[in-house]
């Protein structure tokens, strides 16, 4: 949860559908990748709030796919997806250099055989820079950014939906998980809350072209109301306000997100 500025240079839960949702993801091989030893402690801790199987099984992500993750920070979804996609399919990480080329090194330093055949490309690709194919992904996936996008203005948070659609097969997936903010607030206060309206999402991901096709309630937190003093990094695992009513954010939890599957059409 970065409060970072993009410049871009050129199922336990409900769920309600709103086209018949794809063939399941196979769980044995993403229940195995999340179940893996080689994932740090501290990220697996963080499960109960941000629900890989359910998550990813949603997205419809399958070991034969070729998986574009943008912007992912320290790695929490690399640590499963990498391994998970390292055979039959393929991982590619998409954020800005070198600190995603960074990430995914500490992780093959970690393991080469799990990690790898991972790549590490820039998103936006400046001159000189590989970035992400036009038509190339079969899923495209992205936690927690659009916030981040956001603050760099609108026709930025545009530009990022028109790059992850061109970068998608026709037919492809995006994913998007990100905070939410109640749909009745005024909408600046997606300029600095770290929360987005999901009819603001669906407006970005819309004008570049996508279809809705699904939401989920699998990341909800009802006990978020999204109105702290510093934003959503007043909740864990930021604690902005440090010991300042910790216990009380720490018994919230983590943040109530949206999370929401759209189709490039074919």
């Amino acid at each position: 949860m970065r409060r970072t500025a993009l410049f871009l240079p050129v199922l336990s839960a409900a769920l309600v559908a709103l086209t018949p949702a794809p063939a399941q993801a196979p769980r044995r091989p993403l229940a195995a990748a999340v179940g893996s030893p080689l994932r740090s402690p501290a990220n697996v801790a963080r499960d109960r709030y941000r629900h890989p199987v359910e998550t990813l099984t949603f997205f419809g992500v399958k070991p034969t796919d070729t998986v574009v993750e943008i912007w992912p920070g320290n790695g929490w979804y690399s640590e499963i997806l990498a391994p998970m996609l390292r055979e039959k399919g393929r991982y590619v990480a998409a954020g800005p250099l070198p600190r995603t080329s960074d990430m995914l090194t500490k992780l093959q330093a970690r393991d080469a055989t799990a990690f790898g055949k991972a790549q590490a490309v820039a998103f936006p690709a400046e001159a000189g820079q590989a970035g992400v194919p036009d038509g190339v992904a079969d899923k495209v996936l992205t936690f927690r950014n659009v916030h981040n996008w956001r603050f760099g203005g609108a026709d930025r948070a545009q530009a990022a939906f028109d790059a992850m659609f061109r970068m998608l097969k026709p037919g492809g997936v995006l994913g998007v998980v990100e905070h939410r903010l109640p749909e009745a607030r005024d909408a600046a206060a997606e300029e600095k809350s770290g929360y987005m309206k999901e009819s603001s999402v669906i407006a970005f991901a819309t004008k570049a072209g996508f279809k809705l096709a699904a939401r989920s309630n699998v990341n909800a937190n009802p006990k978020d109301t999204a109105d702290w003093p510093q934003g959503v990094w007043t909740l864990p695992p930021t604690y902005r306000l440090k010991d300042v009513d910790r216990a009380k954010y720490a018994a919230i939890g983590e943040s109530d997100r949206m999370t929401l599957r759209f189709l490039k059409p074919k």
